[in-house]
């Protein structure tokens, strides 16, 4: 399960990556949207840590999961057109260390919400 969600992950990653690359679509600019689907996100799940403490749904993990895998796929488009640069936003190269460990987080962060997924549909 582990192997098929890191090739997922390098499969999302990779497309990602080239749709950004080729895109003129300038997801830099859309830095308030990415925010609310943040919060968005944060604010759910603490809301359902809240209600259902003692109570696990594993379909509600499940579409918390991919909402959170999305929220960062996007992310990583807006993290790797940010440190391409000739958009909106850009890094200056004394940034290219952040822009590298941004790039790593979403990366742990989609893969870790693929486990997630596929564990949830494992019970």
């Amino acid at each position: 399960m582990v192997l098929l969600c890191l090739s997922i992950t390098a499969l999302v990653c990779l497309s990602v990556t080239i749709f950004s690359f080729q895109t003129k679509f300038d997801f830099t600019s859309c830095q308030g949207v990415l925010f609310v689907l943040l919060m968005t996100l944060f604010f759910s799940g603490l809301i359902l840590a809240i209600l259902l403490p003692f109570q696990y749904v594993p379909w509600l993990h499940a579409v918390y999961a991919v909402l959170g895998a999305g929220v960062f796929t996007l992310f990583l488009a807006f993290d790797t057109q940010l440190l391409m640069g000739n958009r909106r936003h850009t890094l200056s190269p004394e940034e290219y260390v952040f822009g590298a460990l941004n790039i790593y987080l979403d990366i742990i962060y989609i893969f870790t919400f693929f486990l997630q997924i596929f564990g949830t549909s494992r019970e």
